[in-house]
């Protein structure tokens, strides 16, 4: 029988990370399996999104960050995004005054980027490439974030909280995006919406106090009401 390799593609341990020297991460260790869709969850303000923002580099930290066997966690956040880490921030972060092609053009670091994958997944934006970024809407804008993450290849993509703010409609959108993106690139994904959440993760990391509480199926934590509520404060 043929060993199925579940080897991760990336792996955090011990990390630590302040902002403003106050502790926001702390010894938090877990790792993702090279497919699918890992979810990043908690209680707002647990540190989820400040564990992605240690990663990538952005906040001050302590531990080790591994990349596909690579250790990242000394090296400037450029050097890490060069090693095929893409990140869709929690607010979007668009270059208001620039068209979306523009936004888009700028995020590519590929000789041959994914303009045909953009374009099945986002055909709006195909239609909007001249407009400006900051005159979109809420949503369109969440779409131009993530595309100028999926325009490039990657090993790894984090995404934080992609839905946040949207109209529902728009919230099925963005999921059925990233779980075709899913498809080619593991996610990390920090999301509030569990309806999102049961659509698309397989695995599920829980923070609290800034550290792990629970890493398993993310099946069988949305499916156990107690711990649901327990552990995020929703059933």
């Amino acid at each position: 029988m043929t060993e199925i390799v579940t080897e991760s593609i990336l792996s955090v341990a011990g990390l630590s990370a302040s902002i403003a020297g106050q502790q926001v991460v702390e010894d938090v260790s877990f790792e993702m399996l090279p497919v699918g869709v890992t979810a990043l969850l908690g209680r707002n303000g647990v540190g989820k999104t400040s564990t992605l923002r240690a990663i990538m580099g952005l906040i001050e930290r302590s531990g080790e960050v591994t990349i596909a066997g690579q250790r990242v966690d000394r090296e400037p956040t450029h050097r890490i995004v060069q090693r095929g880490v893409g990140y869709v921030p929690e607010d979007r972060e668009v270059f208001s005054s620039l068209t979306v092609a523009e936004n888009l053009r700028l995020a590519e670091r590929d000789s041959s980027p994914n303009r045909q994958l953009i374009h099945e997944l986002f055909p709006d934006l195909t239609d909007r490439a001249g407009q400006l970024a900051g005159t979109l809407s809420g949503g369109q804008q969440q779409m131009v974030s993530l595309a100028r993450a999926l325009v490039n290849d990657n090993r790894v993509l984090l995404v934080d909280e992609p839905t946040k703010g949207l109209a529902p409609l728009i919230v099925m959108d963005v999921a059925k995006a990233l779980e075709r993106a899913a498809q080619t690139v593991p996610v990390l994904l920090v999301e509030q919406n569990l309806q999102v959440v049961r659509m698309l993760a397989e695995k599920a990391i829980v923070l609290e106090g800034g550290r792990v509480v629970y890493d398993g199926s993310a099946e069988e934590l949305l499916s156990n009401e107690a711990l649901t509520k327990e552990l995020l404060g929703v059933a």
